[in-house]
């Protein structure tokens, strides 16, 4: 298990984070410059924190308490990092570049051509990197790093240079892997269809902090902040303000609008200011004028069809909800094909919307969750 708790400086860049890790792949997910791939080096050795510590199955690899520092060499940490861009010798063959940095014992050779075996490259080993396409490369990358029967882990952003296919067999690779040795995994990414496939939980940085912990899924489905949602793809983030708050639910202002809001599962937000979310497939549409259905209890509003952005097998709406100046970005609605057929909206035409109170998400307007 990887226990970290540390604080770390470099320039202007603060980073502050705390995780455990177990028999997992943990997704560290982020912007450019979040704190990923330092997390990663002062893990590894490569980074020396300010402050706090960071343990390996209950063995202090760093600690720094007061003025003592402790702090165990990259060599002996055994720790497997696997870089983007390989890092391979370009003089070595295959073989030579998996047998690099592993101790040399009678039955290194036999070892080597076992994890040649595992990783898939049984006939590559006399070849040279250049020999060798991406997914092969990245695979030697791996097979180097396993070599040195690592405590733990670290890939950094592994498979973003790889295209569909290749970049799918190795991270079923890397699953096989992680399940037949036990290893904690953290695996960086900026790629939520690369962190669905492998992760076990997600772990979200916003500006070197921990946003966000949890199940993949979890994340995705309920962010607790709007710069995790915007980070998870969330389309339709605005800033509201709470008008009213009661066992019922929320009232929310929204510029000059309103909108009602069902009891949310988690804790308001300490702040009247909040941000929100909703759907864009939580969203009907109705011809301008006409009101749901009294079962429907939706929140009513008037809009203008701003524009039409077609995706393959379904039309996003672009809506300019009518009460807003154009400083407010469009909301963006998904309407289903045969409704679409039916209304033949064209830009410029005019609906009338309708919100479920149970569709309208409430989070944290900065950094900090509710």
């Amino acid at each position: 298990m990887i226990d970290l708790d540390i604080r770390h400086q470099v320039g202007e860049f603060r980073l502050q984070i705390a995780l455990t890790v177990g028999d997992e792949v943990l997704v560290l997910f982020g912007a450019s410059g979040s704190g990923k791939t330092t997390t990663l080096q002062c893990i590894a050795g490569l980074q020396e924190p300010q402050h706090g510590h960071i343990r390996l199955n209950g063995e202090v690899l760093f600690e720094a308490n007061g003025g003592r520092k402790r702090s165990v060499p990259v060599h002996r940490r055994r720790i497997g990092y696997v870089f983007q861009e390989y890092a391979l010798f370009p003089h070595l063959t295959v073989a030579q570049n998996v047998a690099f940095g592993t101790r040399r014992t009678p039955d290194l050779p036999q070892r080597v051509k076992g994890m040649l075996a595992r990783m898939q490259l049984a006939d590559l080993g006399s070849r040279y990197p250049a020999q060798l396409s991406g997914g092969q490369q990245q695979r030697v990358a791996i097979a180097r790093a396993l070599m040195t029967e690592p405590r733990a882990l670290l890939m950094d952003e592994p498979f973003s240079a790889l295209d569909g296919p290749v970049r799918a067999s190795l991270q079923q690779d890397l699953l096989a892997v992680q399940r037949e040795l036990h290893l904690p995994v953290i695996y960086v990414t900026h790629s939520l269809e690369d962190a669905f496939a492998v992760g076990t939980r997600l772990a979200v940085l916003h500006e070197g902090r921990l946003a966000q912990v949890g199940p993949c899924e979890e994340v995705f489905q309920r962010p607790r902040t709007a710069a995790v949602a915007r980070l998870m793809g969330t389309r339709n983030v605005f800033e509201g303000r709470i008008a009213e708050a009661s066992s019922r639910g929320l009232s929310l202002t929204w510029g000059s609008l309103s909108l009602a809001v069902a009891p949310p599962p988690e804790p308001t937000p300490a702040t009247d200011r909040v941000c929100f979310y909703i759907r864009p497939e939580d969203v009907s549409v109705y011809p301008p004028g006409t009101a749901p259905g009294a079962t429907a209890q939706e929140t009513t509003l008037a809009a203008r069809v701003a524009g039409r952005v077609p995706q393959g097998g379904s039309t996003l709406l672009l809506l300019h909800v009518e009460g807003h100046d154009h400083s407010v970005p469009p909301l963006e609605v998904r309407p289903s094909n045969r409704l679409l057929r039916s209304l033949r909206l064209d830009a410029g035409d005019a609906v009338t919307l309708g919100i479920r109170p149970d569709r309208v998400h409430v989070i944290a307007a900065n950094g900090t969750p509710t």
